[in-house]
């Protein structure tokens, strides 16, 4: 067999996740993140979405209303990874969560990207983060990314809102 390679425009379109209480994840989603709801199927499920597309984020509670939080060391999604168009959107964020009191879960410097990590309320990981300009990625002499994890600078960040 050949080796396929997906074409270089494929994206993840959405994600969709199972929650406990949909109006719990709407809060979270819509009213601290941002989202807006795009669709309602009943009080089941709901579908939200940055900028008017269809949605980037199903929450339904068809197999787990009600119930417990995934165990955390087990097969599953890691976190949902929310991109933020502007390094300043990201501080925006990060300043709503600070003033909402929401734990945040780390922060950090990838090179690539920085990032702030949290849980939404059934404990699903998310991560909010901005990607700087490919041409400042870290490479090394070969060209190839050279990712790493170092402590972000938050008040840098929060500063672009001064």
């Amino acid at each position: 067999m050949s080796e396929y390679k997906i074409p270089t425009q494929t994206r993840i379109g959405h994600v969709h996740l199972k929650v406990s209480d949909l109006q719990q994840s709407l809060d979270f989603y819509c009213g601290l993140l941002g989202f807006e709801k795009m669709l309602m199927y009943g009080d089941q499920a709901a579908f939200i979405s940055a900028g008017g597309y269809h949605h980037h984020i199903g929450l339904n509670t068809w197999h787990s209303k009600g119930a417990s939080p995934a165990p955390e060391y087990a097969p599953g999604l890691y976190h949902t990874a929310i991109l933020y168009p502007e390094r300043k959107d990201l501080a925006v964020a990060l300043q709503r969560l600070i003033d909402a009191k929401y734990q945040i879960t780390g922060a950090s410097d990838h090179g690539v990207s920085e990032a702030i990590y949290l849980n939404d309320p059934d404990q699903n990981g998310v991560e909010l983060y901005w990607d700087r300009p490919k041409e400042q990625w870290p490479v090394d002499p070969q060209g190839n990314i050279m990712m790493f994890t170092r402590r972000l600078d938050m008040e840098g960040l929060l500063g672009l809102l001064k």
